[in-house]
């Protein structure tokens, strides 16, 4: 079994149980040092108080983790950049009302506000030439799907 999912197995239970969901593992070996980097979310933004707990979790785990070897490693554990792409029903619920910009199989692009979502698909606002519309993606139709950067946005009352 690779180390990542030797790592992803060992920590998803423990992160799990106190409300978090693993993202992913990245394992690079720069030499005779290896960086893991554990990518963490929560029904919601995670603030540094709660990353900082998940990091503990995984760390007081990891330091006894036989298959870790005598490779001394440097522990990241963060939560997802907003660049990194939706791809599951939560991370579109969690961004409710953001703009995002959706990039179907076909290579259609659509940018719109989330509406709403299911475990099948994504409604988004769409305003094309002054009027609004609602567009249900299928989420198999979707190649990917990121978050749109709003400096300025001007919150819904």
């Amino acid at each position: 079994m690779a180390l990542k999912d030797q790592v992803s197995e060992l920590i998803t239970p423990a992160l799990q149980q106190a409300g978090y969901f693993l993202e992913d593992v990245n394992i690079v070996s720069p030499g005779q040092h290896r960086i893991v980097t554990v990518i963490v979310d929560g029904e919601s933004a995670l603030n540094l108080d709660q990353v900082t707990v998940a990091s503990k979790l995984v760390s007081e785990l990891m330091d006894e983790a036989p298959f870790m070897g005598e490779t001394p490693f440097t522990l990241e554990v963060t939560s997802p950049g907003i660049d990194r792409p939706l791809t599951l029903p939560r991370h579109f619920a969690k961004n409710v009302t953001r703009l995002l910009k959706v990039t179907k199989s076909d290579g259609t692009v659509i940018t719109g506000r989330i509406r709403s979502n299911t475990d099948a698909d994504v409604t988004l606002e769409v305003v094309e030439k002054k009027e609004s519309k609602d567009v249900a993606v299928a989420l198999t139709d979707i190649k990917r799907a990121v978050v749109e950067i709003e400096f300025n946005r001007k919150d819904e009352n």
